[in-house]
This record gives structure tokens, C-alpha cells and sequence, in this order.
């Protein structure tokens, strides 16, 4: 399972059943877990944790030093849960001592060709990133999100569950949870429902959702004035939650 042709550094430590190609290259202090397959001319180093049943593909780079001209050599760490896919060229970073020293990425998520992680980034679960999008630092990514082929997001910038970027898509301001995004600068296109109705979401509660929507989006309401009014539907449907934690938790504001 190991290629002979691999440089795999003594300290590093490989569960069973895991696969290494030709000249992948695994430095001191890696972990990954049983079953995941490390494609050729990989390179891997630092403290990176990777778990079970991840695929990464030919000559992507995994926990290399953060882009941070803060960054001083500390050690830092990418911890990637399991059943990732990794496509060709991805860059995954790791962490910086300003934001807790570790980049995080869930499980069961899409990262294709080029995609770029950068230092001290949060990504859920179910989240696909198609090619060539890119994470700026400390951007927080929710679960079952969706960023089309080169959306750019800034950093600290958070993107919400369910939420579905368009192609090119450019943000520097927050996107709520289960809205459609698109253009540059990034601007609202209503709800992402066709996404809803496969993860089985009811009609019921899509539309509650869409009246959500409305109220962040088409009465022209301050934020505030949008989580009094998004309140009083959570009786109705418990998913105006998220609107509602984003909203308040929001501190680069929303796009709109």
C-alpha cells in the first residue's frame, strides 16, 4: 500500500489499510487515519491530522506554513476530518497562533482542483468548493454550503449553512444561511431551494424559509428590526434559527 518510491518521515504515523503513491512526500508529525488514499507527488507536512477514508488526489499540498507575514514558525495544525475528497493542486494551510493555531475541515466534503484553504479557516460538513475557489484566512464555511467554480471570499467573512454561491462569486461581507449568491461584488438571489428539496427539507418549511428571506431582504429592515420580526416565526418553523443566530452573531455584516 506504500510505494517504495514515497518519502515518508519516521515520525509520521499511518493507520492500516492506508495507501501512499509514488513521491508523495509525508513529513514529521502527520497522522492519517485507516483507508485514506494519498495520491502521487503529494506533499503533506506539519502537525496535520487526517482521519479515515479521505481521497487526496495527485499533487496537492496539505498543511503547509500559513500565508501570514505574521507567521513566525510556530506550531500550528490542520486537523480534516474523514471521507474528504481532495482534488489535484488543492492548498490546504495551516493555522495561526492569532486564531486558536489550527485550520479545521469537517467530513464528507468536495474540495476539487485548486481550491485554496487558507490559515485558521472552519469548514463544516457536506461542503463542496468546485474548482478553483478560494478561502482568504479565518473564513468560517457552514454545512452543506456550496461555492462555485472561482468564488473568492475575504477574510473573516462567514458563509451559512446551505447557502449556494454562484460561479465567480466574490464576497466580503457575510452570507446568511440558505441564500443564493452571486456576482461580484456578491449580491442576494433568494433562497437556495432546489438544494433544500434534495436534502428532503418539506415545502412547508422551505417556505417558511423563504419568508425569512423576505424579511431580511425585501422590507428594507435594519438587522435588528429583521431578528424581532424573525422571532416571532420560530413557533411556525425552528429552521428561522439560523437566520436568527447568524444575523446576531454577524460582525461583518451581510450581503444585501
Amino acid at each position: 500500500m506504500i510505494d517504495q518510491r514515497a518519502v515518508i518521515d519516521t515520525s509520521a504515523e499511518l493507520d492500516e489499510g492506508v495507501s501512499v503513491g509514488p513521491f508523495a512526500i509525508i513529513g514529521a508529525g502527520v497522522r492519517i487515519g485507516k483507508g485514506t488514499m494519498v495520491g502521487p507527488h503529494t506533499v503533506i507536512k506539519g502537525l496535520t491530522t487526517i482521519g479515515e477514508d479521505n481521497r487526496v488526489f495527485q499533487f496537492a499540498s496539505v498543511g503547509e506554513d500559513p500565508q501570514d507575514m505574521k507567521y513566525a514558525g510556530e506550531e500550528t495544525r490542520l486537523e480534516i476530518g474523514d471521507r474528504n475528497v481532495i482534488r489535484e493542486f488543492a492548498t490546504l494551510n495551516r493555522g495561526t497562533e492569532q486564531d486558536g493555531g489550527v485550520t479545521r475541515i469537517g467530513s464528507d466534503n468536495l474540495l476539487m482542483a485548486y481550491v485554496h484553504v487558507a490559515h485558521d479557516c472552519r469548514i463544516g460538513n457536506h461542503v463542496i468548493m468546485a474548482n478553483a475557489a478560494s478561502l482568504g484566512g479565518h473564513v468560517k464555511v457552514g454545512n452543506w454550503a456550496i461555492l462555485g467554480g472561482f468564488t473568492i471570499a475575504h477574510q473573516f467573512c462567514r458563509i451559512g449553512d446551505h447557502s449556494f454561491c454562484a460561479m465567480g462569486t466574490q464576497t466580503n461581507k457575510d452570507i446568511p444561511p440558505f441564500v443564493t449568491v452571486g456576482g461580484q461584488p456578491a449580491k442576494p438571489y433568494g433562497i437556495n431551494s432546489e438544494g433544500l428539496r434534495r436534502r428532503s427539507f418539506s415545502q412547508e418549511t422551505i417556505d417558511q424559509i423563504k419568508r425569512g428571506y423576505k424579511l431580511i431582504y425585501k422590507k428594507r429592515l435594519v438587522l435588528d428590526d429583521a431578528v424581532t420580526e424573525l422571532k416571532m416565526l420560530l413557533t411556525e418553523c425552528p429552521e428561522i434559527a439560523h437566520y436568527i443566530d447568524f444575523l446576531e452573531t454577524s460582525e461583518r455584516g451581510i450581503v444585501r
